[in-house]
């Protein structure tokens, strides 16, 4: 059995929740846990809270054993980009894009 969450259109870059997600990957739920919660990136924290939702999901589709669980899957996106201009010196401009991200984790059993 699996259980899955994905968090849609998340504000940070993913190449920024990429790091996080390739830490713990292929962890148990515990272990990794642990892990966010120490991390000092600001994206740990979403993705903490996206393993918990998993771990949620996991136990309302009463599979086996919570603490068995492991992190099976778990990638990220790229989401829509907000394109935003900033001026420049004599009347030009840059565009400046505000990424953001859609990142999905899949627990199974070992």
């Amino acid at each position: 059995m699996e259980a899955k969450a994905i968090a849609r259109n998340i504000r940070i870059t993913p190449r920024k929740v990429r790091l996080i997600v390739d830490v713990i990957r292929g962890k148990r739920v515990g272990d990794a846990l642990s892990i966010l919660k120490f991390m000092p990136q600001h994206a740990s924290k979403t993705v903490e809270k996206l393993l918990r939702s998993a771990i949620a999901n996991a136990e309302q589709k009463n599979i086996s054993d919570v603490d068995k669980l492991k992190i099976t899957k778990g990638y990220v996106d790229q989401g829509p980009t907000m394109k935003r201009v900033m001026p420049r010196a004599m009347g030009r401009a840059n565009i400046i894009k505000k990424r953001s991200s859609h990142i999905t984790l899949v627990l199974g059993d070992e």
